[in-house]
């Protein structure tokens, strides 16, 4: 059997359309792979703030008003926070267990070394002049930098990315 131009003619346009096809599929899975990747990174990079929002609240506390009104709206925002902290670790729990884990981890340290400075922040007096609001101290946040450490590390792999030397 010999190749005729009339399938040639047939073939070239079918073998286009298949290659346009499979292109066009090709373009939209790596599109819907990066929109993916770039979704997750902004959901790891939310939640690592507001363990940054919770690891302040010493320091906020510390400069806290003398007023009644003051109290309550930092322990509102406490209460802000660790109903964020529960979003991000459910949204974790659903869109990335791998890091789930250690963002509970991260979490958990937060709550103990954070937790233990907002409640000695609470027993100090209240700051009365400007002079004051420099509170001259830095609280120690070792536990935290090293859960935060690994977590990051953790969201880097879950994202694909190696850690960058420099």
């Amino acid at each position: 059997m010999t190749w005729t131009a009339a399938q040639t003619a047939v073939l070239a346009p079918v073998i286009a359309i298949l290659g346009a096809a499979l292109i066009a599929l090709l373009t939209y899975g790596l599109n819907q792979r990066a929109a993916r990747r770039e979704r997750r990174a902004l959901a790891f990079g939310e939640a690592l703030s507001v363990v940054e929002d919770f690891a302040e609240m010493p320091y906020r506390i510390r400069r806290r008003p003398g007023t009644l009104e003051g109290r309550q709206q930092l322990t509102e925002e406490v209460s802000r926070i660790y109903s964020r902290l529960a979003f991000h670790q459910a949204l974790l729990d659903i869109e990335a267990p791998e890091v789930a884990a250690a963002y509970r981890h991260l979490t958990e340290e937060a709550r103990e070394e954070i937790g233990r400075q907002m409640s000695a922040a609470w027993r100090k007096p209240v700051r009365s002049t400007d002079e004051e609001m420099n509170l001259g101290l830095h609280y120690t946040r070792e536990r935290v930098d090293a859960a935060r450490a690994a977590c990051v590390t953790t969201m880097r792999a879950a994202l694909g990315q190696r850690r960058r030397s420099g």
